[in-house]
């Protein structure tokens, strides 16, 4: 069954069809999702309502995107709404205060080669909340920087801002340290 015909079906209740979709796609965006939350049960509970919420949205999806990109944006909003609820400090920049950082030095987005992802993975972690997620949204999941200010809702300067000190973190955090010693 082509998955224009499923979504259709989606859309007319079908059950059947629902569960299909869901089977499709269910692993995938619990990966997204664990990428955000980090408990298990949590990313799973994000999907589960990620998955009503696209069920019961599914008429306002078009096909000017394709409906895995529409549900990874939903995914991640759930995942959003519940680091919100937890209280967690995302965006705390005052407009007026915040510098431009000229984002197109990208040459300068080199780490040594002996890093792994897992390095990198692990040091996006340790990234401050207001840094990790403009750069699991930019990097990780490909947004642009007018998608990420619609996401997170702040300001597409805060966004690029964010990105660059962010990756200049990544970048401060990813060089090896050779207590004073090259090798």
């Amino acid at each position: 069954m082509l998955q224009v015909d499923i979504i259709e079906k989606c859309k007319r209740n079908n059950r059947k069809a629902q569960l299909q979709l869901y089977n499709n796609y269910c692993n995938g965006m619990f990966i997204v999702a664990k990428r955000y939350l980090k408990n298990d049960a949590e990313a799973e509970d994000a999907v589960q309502e990620a998955f009503i919420k696209a069920f019961t949205k599914l008429g306002q999806f078009n096909s000017d995107v394709s409906f895995g990109a529409w549900l990874k944006r939903i995914v991640i909003n759930k995942c959003l709404d519940v680091l919100k609820a937890k209280k967690a400090q995302l965006i705390t920049l005052e407009e007026n205060h915040m510098t431009i950082v000229d984002g197109s030095n990208d040459d300068e987005w080199l780490v040594d080669d002996s890093v792994t992802i897992h390095d990198v993975i692990n040091a996006i972690n340790n990234l401050s909340d207001k840094y990790k997620y403009v750069v699991l949204l930019y990097l990780i999941e490909g947004y642009d920087h007018n998608e990420i200010a619609g996401i997170l809702q702040i300001s597409t300067t805060a966004s690029r801002t964010q990105l660059s000190r962010g990756k200049r973190k990544l970048q401060q955090m990813l060089t090896p340290k050779y207590h004073g010693s090259k090798h």
